[in-house]
């Protein structure tokens, strides 16, 4: 085989491979446990959790004029000695939280 079908073979392969893994991305979601451990390490960074729970079904939600596919969940945190609840919500596709709310005690 000469040089040349070489490193064309290479490169149909090195193509074909690029591809691939562009679409197999394209397709992978964020898993309901990435997002809570994701939403978790936000929060933790204004301080301590004592809880944490995640629905595993997302659901659509609207914000600021626009539709996302989010899981909803919620955290815990104690603040200044008072159990403080958090509700918040994590974009399927990217992981991203889109919104926290503080929830009524």
């Amino acid at each position: 085989m000469s040089k040349r079908n070489i490193l064309f073979v290479a490169g149909l392969g090195f193509a074909a491979g690029f591809i691939a893994h562009q679409q197999m991305n394209h397709y992978q979601k964020v898993t309901p446990e990435k997002a809570l451990k994701q939403a978790k390490e936000a929060f933790k960074k204004a301080g301590p959790i004592s809880g944490s729970w995640i629905y595993m079904k997302p659901e659509e939600i609207e914000k600021n004029g626009l539709m996302y596919n989010a899981y909803r969940g919620g955290v815990t945190r104690n603040i200044d000695g008072e159990n403080k609840q958090f509700e918040f919500y994590v974009d399927v596709e990217t992981g991203a939280i889109i919104d926290s709310i503080p929830t009524a005690s």
